[in-house]
């Protein structure tokens, strides 16, 4: 596990670049220091491997934050970046008869961020959360910042706890 930079140095000063709605969201958590720890890079950090990339840590100290519908409604997984979602394990947990990938509307319309920027907490409607446990095996980890140019670190117990997440086992290949 590398150990990322946690400086704000390539981050515009006070994390200029902070979406509106997740900023907000870090004032109502109490967070508004976190905002200085957001990194913004000039490349999209719309995928997992550029995010890595782009801070110099593991893909697997990457938040993915991918919504789903189960039985029409939405939910959202929380994965590390070198992880695919088993959509089985995902239906079973929710005991949902079916399970697919969110469609881009249904991303935005549920968290009010698009693909590739959403973050794992303060979105538009609350909705379900599971987030894999596998995300736990890390000191920090980083998730989209409400764009995909922005980024953020934290420790995942705390992360996860401030999605309203629960811990699961729903990574292909995971111990379930």
């Amino acid at each position: 596990m590398t150990t990322p930079d946690t400086t704000p140095a390539a981050t515009p000063p006070s994390g200029a670049a902070v979406h509106p709605r997740f900023a907000e969201a870090l004032r109502e958590l109490g967070l508004d220091a976190l905002t200085e720890r957001v990194r913004t890079f000039p490349d999209a950090t719309r995928t997992a491997a550029q995010a890595a990339a782009a801070v110099g840590c593991d893909l697997a100290e990457i938040v993915k934050s991918l919504v789903f519908e189960a039985d029409g409604v939405p939910v959202l997984v929380l994965v590390d970046g070198a992880s695919r979602v088993d959509v089985e394990r995902v239906r079973r947990e929710l005991g949902a008869a079916s399970v697919k990938r969110a469609d881009a509307t249904l991303v935005r319309e549920t968290t009010g961020y698009a693909i590739g920027g959403v973050p794992p907490f303060g979105h538009r409607t609350r909705t379900r959360v599971l987030a894999d446990r596998g995300l736990l095996a890390h000191q920090v980890v980083w998730a989209a910042a409400g764009t995909p140019h922005t980024v953020f670190p934290m420790e995942p117990g705390t992360l996860i706890g401030h999605a309203g997440g629960t811990p699961v086992d729903v990574r292909e290949g995971s111990g379930a």
